[in-house]
């Protein structure tokens, strides 16, 4: 499992974080400014989309029980939106999308199925989130200017290998946000059942 763990660490919000705003101020310096900001902004509201799926979903886990949904992937949406986000943003052609974004879905998901991190369900709820982030990039960020790939995917490749192994303890965070916020929906009151492990993301 070390393998798959190895392969995981990439989609890590602590490898995500740093990566994408590497490629922001990437962007920016080459003059694609619009660009940059579109990137930051469907990136960050696919990370509020992911986290109040978690909340949701945990607080009210009872009301989801059948579906066997407790947590979204984290992982899964934000490793989609990057790499489906990365092939809109740099060739800005539709048709690289949905290849680049399914096949970070995949390989990713089945990661998170491998390690016991995620149910099926929960790693789908995850890429539906991310590709509809990476399909909203291009709509929002126009046409990109004549950018150097080069030095743009070294950044990519120089950022992901420094930051792997990194983790954010982002979930005893979220989970424990949504044990307090059980409290308070009475339809959902009591307590979650947080049944999943504590490396799940």
């Amino acid at each position: 499992m070390d393998g798959v763990r190895y392969l995981t660490d990439f989609a890590d919000q602590a490898v995500i974080v740093p990566l994408v705003l590497a490629v922001a101020v990437a962007l920016a310096i080459q003059g694609w400014r619009r660009g940059a900001v579109t990137w930051l902004l469907v990136v960050a509201a696919v990370f509020f989309a992911t986290l109040i799926s978690k909340l949701t979903f945990l607080a009210c886990s009872p009301l989801f029980g059948p579906l066997d949904v407790h947590s979204p992937s984290g992982h899964v949406a934000a490793a989609t939106v990057t790499v489906g986000g990365l092939a809109a943003m740099l060739t800005h052609r539709r048709s690289t999308i949905l290849p680049a974004a399914i096949l970070a879905a995949v390989v990713i998901g089945l990661s998170r199925l491998l390690l016991g991190a995620h149910s099926f369900p929960e790693v789908v709820i995850g890429a539906l989130i991310g590709l509809a982030g990476a399909a909203a990039l291009p709509h929002f960020a126009g046409a990109p200017p004549r950018l150097r790939l080069v030095p743009l995917a070294g950044v990519v490749v120089l950022v992901a290998m420094v930051f792997h192994g990194l983790h954010l303890p982002a979930e005893a965070a979220i989970r424990h946000t949504a044990f307090r916020a059980a409290q308070y929906i009475p339809v959902c009151r009591g307590t979650p059942e947080f049944v999943r492990h504590p490396q799940e993301g």
